[in-house]
């Protein structure tokens, strides 16, 4: 099981060149369950992520659902971009340790999504989620916003002016 909550970002962190950095393109072949193709650096992965039996478990206040992931190789990864709706989303990930084991992955978008940002925090359980205590750069808690989930920023053509039309 995925819980994670993501955030506006009030102002990026200094020297972000020091922090592990992942070169990331995904792309979705179904939006309900999601089935999501993504290159990150040199790996490429199919995930899997549904809502299936966690319904009644649901928090407006965190985005919670079943994931598997399965490795590709980069012959199979191509072959299933071609199939992908939408746009393909462009971003660097930078991995941001936040301490109790807990690491901010902060996107910046590129392409047509260029100029969006925002970070989202992955956690073991909820009771830890609950207690979290966001640092003073992470901005308003867009957890439960659909504008923010990639699966809906893939079918933008510029997220300025669809976005926040």
């Amino acid at each position: 099981m995925e819980i994670e909550k993501k955030y506006r970002v009030k102002q990026l962190p200094e020297q972000l060149d020091l922090y592990e950095k992942k070169i990331i393109e995904q792309g979705y072949l179904c939006t309900n369950p999601i089935v999501r193709i993504r290159r990150s650096n040199d790996d490429y992965i199919l995930t899997y992520k549904s809502k299936f039996g966690i319904e009644e478990k649901q928090n407006q206040n965190a985005c919670i659902s079943n994931e598997v992931e399965v490795p590709l190789n980069q012959t199979g990864y191509e072959h299933l971009k071609t199939k992908v709706d939408d746009h393909i989303i462009a971003k660097t990930r930078y991995i941001i340790p936040l301490g109790n084991e807990l690491k901010a992955e902060l996107d910046i978008f590129h392409e047509q999504l260029d100029g969006l940002y925002f970070v989202e925090v992955e956690f073991p359980d909820e009771q830890l989620m609950n207690e979290f205590i966001p640092p003073k750069w992470f901005g308003e808690d867009v957890s439960g916003d659909v504008r923010f989930k990639n699966n809906y920023l893939a079918t933008l053509e510029n997220y300025q002016e669809e976005m926040f039309a």
